[in-house]
This record gives C-alpha cells, structure tokens and sequence, in this order.
C-alpha cells in the first residue's frame, strides 16, 4: 500500500487544453493529500501520463513514456488516465510497467486508486462503460502556464465520423453558469490574467442531461455564460478556446466585439472546404455557413485572429477535394491553420469509407497546407506592424527569451524580464 504522505508524483500530459487543465486539477488533488509535485524527468514515486487518442502518435508517445519510465525509474507506480485509457484500456495495461489504468469516470478518484496500489501486482484497470460517464467536473490550470485554461463544458454529442471524443469522454455536459464565475473569481484572486475557456464541444454549454425522450436538455447557454464573466475582478482577459461554426452565433461574435474582457481570437474547426467531405465526416455545416462566420468576424473586428483546424487525407477526400480545401482556405481571410494528418482509429464510422487515402499523400497535403499557415500567419502579423498592442507575457523562459501574445494573438518574442511576469505591456510591433 502506498503511503501518500512521504510519496511524490509527476505528471505528463499529452493532447488538447482541456488535458492540460484536468491534469493541473489532479496535481493539486494529490498536493492536498501530501503528495510532492516532482518535474516529470525527475525521480518520483507515481508517475502519471494524462493521454490522448486523437491520431496514432498519442498513442505510441504514451508507450514511449512507459518504456521510459520503466528505464529510469522501474520501481515506480505508472498511472494512464485520459481518452486513451478509456479506450483501450487493456491494449494499456498489457504495456509492461503499467501499474494503473484509469477511464473516465475514476480519474478524479486518482487519490484513493493510489493508496491501494503496490508495485509488482497485475494492471489494475478500473474503467467502465462510457455511457454511465454522466458527472462533470471542473479543472483548471495554475501555476502551470500565465494562461489558464478553465474547463467548462465535457463530452460530446456529435457523431463526426473520424472522431472517437464522444466514446472517450461521453455525452455532452458542463458546469453551471454559477460555478464558473466563482471559479474565475477564484482564479483572479489569485493573480491570474488570462482565462482560456475550454471544452470538448464548447459551443453546446449548458447542457445538463437528457429528457426522457433522449433529448438534450438547455438549462443555460454560452453566451449567457460569455456575459455573465465578463468584468470578472482581477481577469483581464478571457479567450474561447475553439467554437464549431454551427454554434459560433451572431451574438456571441457582436458580444465579443464590443467586450473589454474577450479578446478579438476566434479558433473555428473547419476540417475540410469541400462540402462533399464534410458531408462524409458528418459534419453539421457546409463551407458557406463557415464563411459567413468568418465574414461577420472581420466585419466587427477587422483586427480578430482566426484560427482553422483542417484534417487532410481522410477516407474518401480525393485530390479534387483536397484542390477545394486549399482554394478556399487561401481566399478565406483567417490567420492561421492546425492541420492534421487522418489517422485510422477503431470504432469510428471513417474506417468504412472508400478510398482510403495513401499515407504518403496525406503526409504531402499537410506539406501543402502547412506552408499556407506560415504565409496566413506572416500576412496576418504584418497587418499590425507599426501598432501598439496590449501584450501579456508568460513566465516560461526560452532561453534567454520570453513570450507573451497580443490581445489579437500575435506571437511576440523578447529579452527576458522578470518584472514583465503576468504583466499586461503594451507593445508596439
């Protein structure tokens, strides 16, 4: 048995924002039960890997950790939690080192699993059926990064046909309005900024179960959420994290563009510009509706950052396809694009699709479009040379450098300077 008062414990997190957020909350939990927070590279007790499975290389980085692991510090406890524990959470605890697999609704449970561990005993997996996953809980990062990433919303309950979230993490659901300012009160108390509002489909916060009939049921919804932060004391700025098109509204970009607290920063999944490959990914737009939203953006905040996610190669998406992808994302007026390779992952509607795309052109599409970014993101920025911007720097040193962001998310780079901490400058680029 595991004796949590003379234990430490690191913690590694791979994927999105909200991983981030739910790994900080869980490093905090095991603080409180006496637990020593130790740098992942460093020797401790429990280590603790927060995984995604969104493409095949989550997956193979996890087991790479548990090899490493295994390597430095064989006598130690290793946890998985995260979308691939829930998963797979045998292929897991067949990993040699692996002591601990947790899913969804045991993650925040973490502390008790602990005390009952000892090393050298078979994998303990303790998982179940994703549909009971019916509780949310709240996370937020601190101390982690200047930036705080405050979930708000969990699960999903769209069935795009790449996607394996909605197994993972479950059905929709999120916080109360209530809840949530009193966590952002919180956290400007305690001297953060920044808060990024995060989710899996953030777009469809406020919904807190279903009806009999199987319906989702609206007790709040984002934008009252969004009006209800705003002059948070002590929070300068909020940021929402990544938005669907199909519920980013009018009054919520309006909203936005006359707040003092929400940045111009707007990140909005495309996926693919052909209507024919959305329609394959079970997408719930098309390109036009998308390009109204981007059109209505610039048309309140000319100055806004726009970011796009796109997935290149998926089953079915033909050089025609991917030749409307690239048009319309050139002629789009955005700032930047994360692009993503498709991965085959088990259980998702894409794996009946025909043709599968070979992995050498879908390698060569995010070539393609990785460069527009860089030309997207150098037009982007030099739209602003010569202005003068409120930047808030981070404490993460590069080097001798530093990093903050613009208000509209440009990225600017300095001489490290402590007093410029968690400090809103203004900057002229």
């Amino acid at each position: 048995m595991l004796e949590t008062s003379t234990k430490s414990v690191a913690f590694h997190t791979l994927g999105c924002k909200l991983n981030f957020s739910e790994t900080s909350t869980l490093s905090r939990m095991l603080e409180s039960e006496g637990f020593e927070k130790k740098d992942f590279e460093q020797p401790a007790d429990v280590y603790v890997i927060n995984t995604c499975s969104v493409t095949e290389n989550a997956d193979k980085e996890c087991r790479q950790l548990v090899r490493r692991i295994q390597r430095r510090s064989p006598e130690s406890l290793v946890v998985i939690t995260g979308c691939y524990a829930q998963l797979k959470p045998k292929e897991i605890a067949e990993i040699p080192g692996v002591d601990l697999v947790l899913g969804a609704a045991e993650k925040f449970n973490l502390a008790s699993h602990l005390r009952e561990l000892t090393k050298g005993d078979a994998a303990k997996i303790s998982s179940c059926d994703i549909e009971a996953v019916d509780r949310f809980h709240a996370s937020w990062s601190v101390n982690d990064r200047t930036r705080t990433f405050l979930k708000v919303q969990d699960g999903c309950d769209y069935s795009c046909s790449f996607c394996t979230i909605p197994l993972a993490r479950g059905k929709s659901r999120s916080d109360r309005i209530q809840n949530v300012v009193a966590n952002a009160v919180e956290l400007g108390a305690s001297g953060v900024k920044e808060i990024v509002l995060t989710g899996v489909n953030l777009g469809d916060f406020g919904i807190s179960g279903m009806d009999v009939t199987g319906q989702a049921v609206r007790k709040e919804t984002f934008f009252e959420l969004v009006q209800a932060l705003e002059g948070t004391p002590g929070i300068e700025r909020f940021r929402i994290s990544s938005i669907e098109p199909n519920l980013l509204t009018n009054e919520i970009i309006d909203w936005v563009a006359g707040s003092k607290n929400f940045m111009p920063h707007f990140h909005i999944p495309l996926q693919s510009g052909s209507d024919r490959v959305l329609a394959l990914m079970r997408r719930r737009y098309r390109r036009a509706l998308y390009a109204e939203r981007v059109d209505r953006i610039r048309q309140t905040m000319p100055h806004a950052c726009i970011g796009v996610d796109v997935i290149v190669g998926s089953p079915g998406e033909t050089e025609t396809d991917f030749r409307e992808t690239i048009d319309f994302l050139t002629e789009l007026d955005v700032s930047y694009l994360h692009v993503f390779t498709y991965s085959e992952r088990a259980h998702t509607h894409a794996l009946n699709i025909k043709p599968v795309v070979p992995v050498s052109a879908r390698q060569e599409r995010n070539k393609i479009l990785r460069q527009l970014s860089y030309q997207k993101i150098q037009e982007f920025s030099r739209r602003f040379e010569g202005t003068t911007r409120t930047v808030l720097f981070e404490k993460t040193e590069k080097g001798e450098m530093m990093e903050g962001y613009t208000d509209n998310y440009i990225r600017i780079s300095t001489p490290y300077r402590a007093e410029w901490i968690n400090q809103l400058i203004n900057w002229k680029l």
